[in-house]
């Protein structure tokens, strides 16, 4: 379990984060969104001791973390951290080395990444010669080649055609099921809303929303969908307010049981559900409240 509790940091006026805390537990993915400057990054350089908080702790299985544990994470930053005249697979290997595995252990490592995200025929490229998507990739591999215990990855889906997208997730979710626990950052929220076991809402510093996928849209459902074989309107004899959406009645308050009741008497029933919202509907109802 990695634990962020109650970080505050200032930069000079400006309030960046005020009171942030969230967790990820062993084999889950929690999304972390925001517009920009909510202060994600901010959030994840204190995590990984690039920046000082003002005040607050993280926490990992239950203690304060060191220098020694950050070593075994994973960190993908939002700006490549690469050299762009080393090549591709000397480079990931040349990562794995300053984490302390030998030479042996960072080329094989290197070979099931450069298989895995699909870079094998990149191997001997100049990373400045690749394109940006695959930059990308080469960046996740320098942040998996470690077998790290924990990821915390800022936006590393930006820039990404939708088969490299699909690639880096599967990489994200095979270390999840190994039991790490992942953290990343996207405005990708249909992204989000498919990988991730749950979600975390960032907005002026502070925590707005967080919980998981399923629960979070289980508690913005508000709106029943009707849809039934009749000739019949029943705009008015629906309770709660009645909308149309096509073929649909959208009905919003009232009870849901006599609107089945009205709904049966008038013809055959063929849906009758409460909508689901997604993350982005979700997203925009937190920031904007």
């Amino acid at each position: 379990m990695l634990e962020i509790k109650d970080l505050h940091k200032r930069f000079g006026d400006t309030v960046a984060l005020d009171g942030v805390s969230l967790s990820a537990a062993s084999g889950e993915v929690v999304g972390f969104v925001g517009a920009n400057g909510a202060g994600k990054t901010t959030t994840m350089r204190i995590a990984m001791g690039v920046l000082a908080s003002d005040s607050g702790t993280i926490v990992y299985d239950g203690t304060p973390l060191g220098v020694e544990q950050r070593r075994r994470f994973g960190y993908m930053p939002s700006e490549r951290g690469l050299y762009p005249k080393m090549k591709t697979g000397e480079q990931i290997a040349y990562f794995g080395e300053l984490h302390g595995m030998s030479k042996a252990e960072a080329r094989r490592s290197t070979a099931e990444l450069l298989e895995q995200l699909n870079l094998t025929g990149r191997a001997g490229d100049f990373v400045q010669d690749l394109s940006l998507g695959n930059q990308q990739r080469v960046q996740l591999a320098v942040s998996l080649v470690h077998d790290p215990e924990v990821l915390i990855l800022d936006e590393p889906f930006s820039g990404l055609d939708p088969i490299a997208v699909d690639v880096m997730g599967t990489a994200l979710r095979d270390r999840a099921a190994a039991g790490a626990p992942v953290i990343f950052s996207s405005h990708q929220l249909e992204l989000i809303e498919r990988l991730c076991d749950s979600v975390v809402i960032i907005g002026g510093g502070k925590i707005i929303a967080s919980g998981g996928v399923e629960e979070l849209k289980a508690k913005e459902v508000k709106q029943l969908r009707i849809r039934v074989e009749t000739a019949q309107d029943l705009t008015a004899d629906l309770p709660g307010t009645v909308t149309r959406d096509g073929a649909d009645y959208l009905v919003l308050g009232g009870d849901d049981q006599e609107a089945l009741r009205v709904a049966a008497a008038a013809g055959r029933v063929t849906h009758f559900a409460y909508d689901q919202p997604t993350i982005a509907e979700i997203f925009r109802e937190a920031v904007t409240r």
